[in-house]
């Protein structure tokens, strides 16, 4: 599947689906048509230049934050509030923030990119 993200444009990541279709559809047939009925939703970051579309589609740094979160919340039966929760949340985010050092390769770049495309949205 790592192929259909790196593909250069939709149509190349359709003809890789395609083709990726072909050897695993036998044993991955609900994958595939997974795919095949959420085209056009899972091809959005298609529409974006490729420094951007690496962040829309890589899940890893989310997947990581959640585990931490879940790290801090997976002890507790129970909450005695919302706001207890809020609270254990907010430091599972604040121990997770101490660790990110490294720095996302091509930022400037991508920072002017998200600059150009949503003006209005991003403020420095």
């Amino acid at each position: 599947m790592k192929e259909i993200y790196n593909s250069p444009t939709k149509n190349a990541a359709e003809a890789t689906l395609n083709d990726f279709a072909q050897k695993w559809e036998s044993k991955y047939s609900y994958a595939v048509k997974s795919w095949r009925d959420n085209w056009e939703k899972l091809t959005v970051f298609y529409d974006f230049p490729v420094g951007i579309r690496k962040i829309i589609y890589t899940t890893n740094l989310i997947e990581d934050l959640n585990g931490k979160i879940r790290k801090y919340t997976k002890n507790k039966l129970s909450f005695p509030t919302d706001n207890a929760v809020m609270k254990s949340t907010f430091l599972a985010l604040r121990e997770s923030t101490k660790k990110w050092t490294i720095p996302i390769r091509n930022w400037g770049i991508i920072l002017d990119l998200f600059l150009t495309i949503f003006k209005e949205r991003v403020q420095l």
